[in-house]
């Protein structure tokens, strides 16, 4: 188990990159404009899954692999940003229905499972807390200690912080949704801006990234 000092400074360093709008950020308003805050804070807990998934990988071996190798990073970054223009385009096309949905008074949320496994899986495709893990994780693990029991609670640690950080993003950008919803056409509009915002941050992650 690693000491106080080094959890805080791995919370510190944690913070830091949560907060910088990635993948997991930007997906999160995106679900949260136009589909609620319900498949937002689900997506959220997905997310937070895909990265202690990161986690268990990394500690056999694949985060050194994937941030070592061009085609390992690109591949799963390809996977990433195929699933976001998909959901994006599925915005899209369902925004009318979403605006219908609201001026009815029903409510349009998918199955609890559809929601969680979609944020799972931009979660644990998510190049940027990959990388990182790979990159920065190792430098606050004792090599004289069990290295696996480090890994776990440095990742729970992340992982936790992602939960909140991410949930709070998804309930400010749920409560400016509300607002949009008190009109079927803003509540359209609303519903395809969260689809083009998936488009671009998954069109984003295709055409950026390191080159070697």
């Amino acid at each position: 188990m690693p000491s106080a000092s080094t959890l805080a400074a791995f919370a510190v360093a944690s913070v830091v990159i949560i907060a910088i709008p990635g993948p997991s950020v930007l997906f999160t308003i995106g679900r949260a404009l136009s589909a609620g805050r319900r498949e937002a804070l689900l997506t959220v807990v997905g997310n937070a899954l895909g990265i202690l998934t990161q986690i268990c990988a990394l500690a056999v071996g694949l985060g050194p692999l994937v941030a070592a190798s061009a085609t390992a990073y690109t591949a799963l970054k390809v996977v990433g940003a195929g699933y976001l223009v998909w959901l994006g385009v599925q915005a899209i096309r369902n925004r009318r229905a979403l605006a219908a949905a609201f001026e009815a008074g029903v409510p349009l949320t998918a199955p609890t499972l559809h929601a969680v496994r979609a944020g799972y899986v931009v979660g644990v495709t998510n190049p940027k807390t990959i990388v990182f893990f790979a990159a920065l994780l190792p430098q606050f693990v004792d090599p004289s200690a069990p290295v696996l029991g480090q890994l776990v609670a440095l990742g729970a640690v992340f992982a936790v912080l992602a939960l909140v950080m991410d949930g709070t993003v998804a309930l400010v950008a749920s409560r400016a949704r509300d607002w949009f919803a008190s009109s079927p056409r803003r509540m359209a509009r609303v519903g395809g801006a969260g689809g083009l915002m998936m488009l671009g941050l998954g069109t984003g992650l295709l055409v950026t990234g390191r080159a070697d």
